[in-house]
């Protein structure tokens, strides 16, 4: 059995070094040395890793959860905090009829026809069980269902701090209270490898500090059953997002922080992990120029904006898309507006009663990036737009939202509102780089699966940093389902493994 544990460090493809290392070893029929073994490590401490932690230690494993950023949580902490949920307690006190197969439905439209259903109906069929599994460990959500765009229906809550750290926070406390050990500063350096490819450990760069890559201290940790991967996407790592999609070079600002630069990825694909449409990368189409990152724009947008108001063109003053479409379809039309080369910033604006849940808009006039008219043509003025046209247009939406029925652009007006109640509320918009659909190729176990479609024993893999289950877009409030659901199945999945005595 000895021999059958020699350690391989994953990632050394192409490296000499590395590769006379390992023939060395093999000669010697050397075993790694580690520092502690636990029974389950997991990477990453956003929704799939918090959960997959959770869920692991409940299970009855020792479990250690690393985190190479100062505070755990990583992009989803800094989220709007939404989650989409079929069939929720919510949806039926406000007589919302929905269920698994129209949510799902509504997910493969906006995957347009690349979505790898298996995993979707998964996130899907799981979506109210994360949801009451978050309520268990202390989350909150705000007493009303949101709509996002692409959903047929309102399905969409929201935590009552309208940030994802509304569930990280909860989870965290929950992983310290049942014993998960939890490190911060910690970087995945490698995989350990046993000599049949079983993943058994990982070397650790421990007291790092992001971005100074050779900072810390090395350790070694086994894994008896194995690691869990939930090191999210990498929208920050400009140059590889750049090899996926030229378009999307520095002239485009992120919504994630800044160390999600997908290393935990390039590592899986390093030890042959399959790529899965990697180069499926969806802009955020709510987003403003006017701010840097996530901002406070685009939770003005999703939660006013969009469902209660409409978006312009401002050399026209009339609107130009579905402001509920999905993701996608609204990034397109927005980039579409560009003129000679330049970006004609849209605005998107409501009224006083659209913006009444909105918790954003206080800091967004603080800051100037939402800005407050007494009158449409004040708002016209403001931006440059055709004033005569802009009436018109708000005139014309009126009438619809009164008649139920968007005969310019097929919008659902479930949460529509007649724009009549000044003051008005405006912002430019444009999109910035939000999500990866594409990532690491998994199984309906949230096995890592090799180039040769074969799972690599001993790894898993859950939420952003996964490829195939959102196809070409991810609908909005959908990456927490996807990270909680999935991140549980992982668990469950590696809990069932057959230990390796290291």
């Amino acid at each position: 059995m000895t021999s059958r544990r020699r350690l391989i460090i994953g990632g050394a493809l192409g490296s000499a070094a590395a590769l006379a290392g390992n023939v060395a070893q093999a000669a010697t029929n050397a075993k790694p040395k580690f520092d502690k073994v636990y029974d389950i490590i997991v990477v990453g401490s956003g929704f799939a890793g918090l959960a997959a932690a959770l869920e692991a230690r409940l299970g009855g494993a020792e479990v250690l959860l690393i985190e190479k950023m100062p505070a755990f949580g990583g992009n989803s902490a800094i989220n709007g905090g939404a989650f989409s949920v079929a069939g929720s307690p919510l949806q039926k006190k406000f007589g919302i009829e929905d269920s698994t197969d129209r949510m799902l439905a509504d997910m493969i439209k906006s995957g347009r026809g690349l979505s790898h259903v298996d995993l979707l109906k998964m996130v899907v069929e799981g979506s109210l069980p994360a949801y009451e599994f978050t309520l268990r460990h202390g989350v909150k959500y705000k007493d009303f269902v949101q709509h996002f765009g692409g959903h047929s229906v309102p399905r969409t809550l929201q935590t009552v701090e309208s940030t994802g750290g509304g569930i990280t926070r909860p989870l965290t406390e929950s992983c310290r209270k049942h014993g998960v050990e939890l490190h911060l500063h910690a970087k995945m350096e490698d995989f350990v490898r046993a000599e049949d490819g079983r993943v058994i450990g990982l070397t650790v760069r421990e007291r790092y500090q992001f971005p100074k890559e050779d900072s810390g201290v090395l350790q070694t940790y086994g894994a008896r059953k194995g690691v869990i991967m939930a090191t999210g996407g990498f929208s920050r790592n400009l140059w590889f997002r750049r090899q996926q999609d030229p378009s999307l070079d520095e002239r485009l600002d992120s919504t994630n922080h800044p160390g999600a630069t997908g290393e935990g990825l390039l590592k899986m694909f390093a030890i042959g992990g399959a790529p899965v449409q990697v180069d499926q990368i969806q802009l955020g189409p709510w987003c403003s120029p006017d701010e840097r990152g996530f901002g406070l724009v685009s939770q003005f947008n999703t939660i006013a904006g969009f469902p209660m108001g409409i978006m312009v063109d401002v050399r026209t003053g009339k609107r130009f898309c579905n402001e509920l479409a999905d993701r996608k379809e609204r990034t397109d039309a927005i980039l579409g507006l560009m003129e000679d080369g330049k970006p004609v910033y849209p605005v998107c604006f409501t009224d006083s009663k659209g913006v009444e849940k909105a918790q954003t808009l206080k800091n967004g006039l603080k800051y100037g990036v939402i800005k407050a008219f007494d009158t449409i043509e004040d708002l016209a003025k403001a931006y440059g737009i055709p004033a005569d046209a802009l009436v018109e247009q708000v005139k014309r939406f009126n009438a619809m939202v009164a008649d139920k029925n968007d005969t310019e652009f097929h919008r659902a007006l479930d949460l529509a509102i007649q724009l009549d109640k000044p003051p008005f509320y405006a912002c430019r918009v444009w999109p910035k780089v939000h999500y990866c659909m594409g990532g690491v190729g998994i199984t309906a176990k949230a096995e890592v699966y090799s180039v040769e479609g074969k799972v690599i024993p001993g790894l898993y893999a859950a939420g952003e940093v996964t490829g195939g289950t959102h196809g070409a877009s991810r609908l909005g409030g959908c990456a927490i389902a996807d990270g909680l659901v999935m991140g549980r199945v992982a668990a469950d999945n590696c809990l069932k493994m057959k230990p390796v005595a290291l």
